[in-house]
């Protein structure tokens, strides 16, 4: 299993519509058969800061997600919203095994 763990800093004016965007993201994303969490979180100090939290079986699961339609309408629609580009942490689940 792999993670994602997206940090998204959004500009305060768009705070509502990032919301609503990543929500139509993430039902698309949750019903991807290779994707086994997404998760959207909110910082509570730091009221813009968002993280998004993904699991997916392997690599090939990431690629896939990354060529739907929705994660593309999602990354140009909240392209402009972000204040600064969003970074991420790659890397393998440990525990729990298996995941599932």
């Amino acid at each position: 299993m792999r993670f994602l763990f997206v940090t998204v800093d959004v500009l305060p004016e768009h705070r509502d519509a990032f919301i609503a965007a990543t929500a139509l993201n993430h039902a698309g994303s949750v019903a991807e058969p290779g994707c086994r969490r997404f998760d959207v979180l909110n910082d509570q100090s730091a009221p813009n800061r968002f993280y998004l939290y993904e699991i997916y079986d392997d690599a090939a699961a990431i690629a896939a997600h990354r060529e739907t339609s929705h994660y593309q309408q999602w990354s140009v629609t909240v392209g402009p919203m972000m204040a600064a580009p969003r970074s991420a942490l790659k890397g393998e689940v440990v525990l729990p095994q298996p995941w599932r």
